[in-house]
């Protein structure tokens, strides 16, 4: 069986990018041919530490700023669009697995769609804002006993996760015969991540650990047998993360050019596919 070993084997050299969010210490982003992915190296020991800044949004319910604001706003659009896609799928019994669930936003919305929800989140700091939601997270996979789930969820989180052969494995085993597997990622091959390059802020070394292709979506999970059913593109994204590459390169935000980035990304995805972030459609067969 491939183990993530395998994944640091034959590497060739492609970005030296940095940390702009917490240590501005710098990382090598290498690639790997075979699996058409990229691999942050090296890989810190104490990564948890990493993710402890005010900046790093996707964990708290902040509306400081007009930038936190507008955020905010999209978030809430783009939430009633993931509820509609799993509504969508033919399921048993409406149950639904949310990994990475943040501040509980996305499964406050299933739940009021009738779904029965669970979560993992391993940030205190955002189950405790989902606690006040009455949204009750567990901190880490194992301790899910006994169950199984018709669809399971990870919203930009699989790029975050060490040991990826064996989290995948398991979330195979999570799910029941026929289940749906969602993954929304970046995508390295977009417009945007051509154009930015080293200041592309989907890298977000150290904490991005993987940097995934369509092809590497697609041979990683062939490893559990699981196949990908269909791909769907997140548009916003690449506007989210010009605005942020923007602030990396120039050291201000630059919306103007930001939008215009990000809409190119867009126009140009509509021929190639390579939006700036992509979901995926897995199924447990």
């Amino acid at each position: 069986m491939t183990t993530e070993r395998e994944f640091y084997i034959d590497l060739n050299p492609f970005l030296n990018c940095i940390d702009y969010t917490v240590s501005k210490e710098s990382y090598e982003v290498m690639r790997n041919e075979e699996y058409d992915m990229l691999v942050t190296s090296p890989v810190p020991s104490n990564l948890e530490k990493y993710y402890l800044s005010a900046n790093y949004i996707s964990h708290t319910d902040s509306n400081s700023s007009i930038f936190d604001r507008i955020y905010q706003l999209v978030k809430s659009f783009t939430l009633k669009r993931k509820l509609k896609l799993i509504n969508s799928f033919n399921t048993e019994e409406k149950t639904i697995l949310d990994i990475g669930a943040g501040t509980g936003d996305f499964l406050k919305v299933c739940q009021k769609g009738g779904w029965d929800i669970n979560g993992v989140e391993p940030s205190s700091k955002a189950r405790e804002f989902a606690k006040n939601k009455n949204i009750n997270l567990l901190e880490d996979l194992s301790e899910i006993e006994n169950k199984r789930f018709d669809v399971i969820t990870l919203w930009h989180v699989l790029e975050h996760i060490p040991n990826l052969v064996n989290y995948i494995q398991q979330l195979k085993l999570l799910l029941k015969p026929n289940g749906v597997l969602v993954i929304a990622v970046p995508n390295y091959k977009s417009f945007d991540a051509k154009h930015y390059k080293e200041f592309w802020a989907a890298y977000d070394v150290p904490r991005h650990l993987w940097h995934f292709s369509r092809t590497a979506i697609s041979k990683i999970f062939s490893l559990v047998e699981m196949k990908v059913e269909k791909t769907i593109p997140m548009k916003f994204d690449s506007f989210y993360v010009s605005l942020l590459s923007e602030q990396n390169k120039n050291k201000k935000k630059k919306p103007i050019h930001a939008f215009y980035i990000g809409l190119k990304s867009n126009i140009k995805a509509k021929r190639s596919g390579e939006y700036s972030s992509l979901t995926y459609i897995l199924k447990n067969y």
